[in-house]
Parts: structure tokens; sequence; C-alpha cells
């Protein structure tokens, strides 16, 4: 049985993967700003509360449960994102630093809570777009998305590195196009080739088991890029 950390977990991929880990045995702490869907769920193994990853008093909500029900954290998930589709000459200065607010300013806060609990083999898997990966397709609107992801990625190499001594592992899953309510945000009425379950069922596998064979590594998860 192992402790995860999922956040993002209101919808979509973060949702069914509560869903999976609950279902094999694993305890989650399933993190959202609505814990609604978690909670009708009704999963013994599944504890959840309001979380707002940019929120300091959230974040210590977190050490608090981790510190009084767990003592330790196995895998910490990064799923939660803010995606916004505007052109860059309208997007205001305050609404691109919300999505790095969530992006990477609050992962880099999560993480930096988080690593206390987490012993040379814990995995903290980072989950990017293939939007933020150097030399990849990139799409109009999505200035402040795709660049966050793209820090999200440098920052998880950094991290890897720091760490490579021990420990934890860092890894990061660049996501191409999977149909989610997100997806649809971005790009409407596009229909992509992977399902949230299948995506889900790919990141729990990565994050039990990736690190045995990565750190540090950015791999990109896509059948197609819109």
């Amino acid at each position: 049985m192992a402790n995860i950390i999922i956040t993002g977990t209101s919808r979509g991929i973060g949702l069914e993967m509560v869903k999976r880990f609950a279902d094999c045995g694993h305890r989650v702490l399933a993190l959202s700003r609505n814990p609604d869907p978690v909670a009708t769920l009704q999963l013994d193994a599944v504890a959840h509360f309001p979380f707002d990853i940019t929120s300091t008093s959230d974040i210590e909500k977190v050490i608090k449960f981790i510190a009084g029900e767990w003592k330790e954290v196995d895998v910490l998930i990064n799923n939660a994102g803010l995606l916004l589709n505007k052109p860059f000459e309208e997007t205001t200065a305050s609404e691109f630093e919300a999505v790095y607010a969530v992006n990477v300013f609050g992962v880099a806060r999560l993480i930096r809570a988080v690593l206390p609990f987490m012993n040379q083999g814990g995995h903290v898997v980072n989950i990017s777009s293939m939007g933020g990966v150097q030399g990849s397709a990139k799409f109009p609107g999505l200035s402040a998305y795709s660049s966050s992801k793209g820090a999200l990625i440098t920052l998880t190499e950094l991290l890897a590195e720091e760490y490579k001594e021990k420990g934890p592992s860092f890894n990061v899953l660049a996501l191409g196009a999977v149909q989610t309510e997100m997806l649809e945000e971005a790009f409407p009425g596009y229909q992509a080739p992977l399902s949230a379950q299948e995506m889900a069922a790919y990141i729990q596998d990565f994050a039990l088991a990736g690190h045995q064979y990565y750190n540090g590594k950015v791999l990109p998860v896509s059948k197609s890029t819109p």
C-alpha cells in the first residue's frame, strides 16, 4: 500500500487516477478546489478536502494531514493545471501571472512542503504538456499555458539533479491530446485519440514504477498533438 497525493482531482485524468489508485488498494489524498466529485465516490482509502495550490494555508493543511495521518508520502502527482486560451495581446499581466501561480509556483510550493515526508524511493511526477516541449507544435492563444508548462519541465529537471543523491526521483510527463474538459476548452470540437481513463492508467503505472528507470526525464505521452 502506497501513499499517493494527487492534485487536480475534480475531473478528467485526476479523478480517474483517484479511482484507479484506490481500487488497487493504495491510500490517496485527493486535492482540488472542488472536492465534491471525489466525495461522491465514497472511497474509504481516499482522503480529500478543498485545496487551492496557490494558498499558503491550504499547503499547511497538507503538511498537517501527512504528519498526522501518514507520516510519509510515496508518490506526489502534480496534475492540477490552469488553462488560459486567449490572444497574447489581450491577456492581462494578472491573467498571465495567475497561470504561472498554479502551473509553476504552486507546484514548487507543494513539492517543497511534501519533500520532508518522502524518502529516496519516492517519486514526484509532474504533468506537463507537449505544448511546453521545446520544438513541439505551438498554438495561438496558449502563450501563458504552454510557456508555464515549459517552465515546469525545466523545474523538474533541476530538482532531479538537486536530489539525485538522496531522492526522491523527479520526472515529468508531457501529455498530448486527451479527451478531457480542458482539451475542449483549448480546442473546441477536437476529438482526442485517448480517453481520460486510458491516460490515468498510464500515469498510474508510471508513478509506481517509472522512477526505477528514469530520473529527471521529460517523457512525451502523445498519440497526437492538435
